[in-house]
């Protein structure tokens, strides 16, 4: 892995080098990078997404 990857890459590049690649050029490359949205609209959004998953995880793992 060189100094200049990307997080991705560092992450799950040596597992899954297509994932990588399509998490790089598409989510990032792509879909990150279309207008219409502002990138701190967007961060606040991820931000938000991330958060509702982490509670709807927490309040599964209390009903079992």
């Amino acid at each position: 892995m060189t100094d200049n990857a990307s997080a991705a890459q560092k992450l799950v590049g040596d597992l899954s080098p297509k994932l990588a690649e399509l998490t790089d050029d598409v989510l990032f490359g792509d879909v990150w990078e279309r207008r219409g949205l502002a990138k701190r609209d967007r961060s606040l959004l991820t931000i938000s997404a991330i958060q509702v998953a982490r509670e709807a995880f927490a309040a599964a793992e209390k009903t079992e």
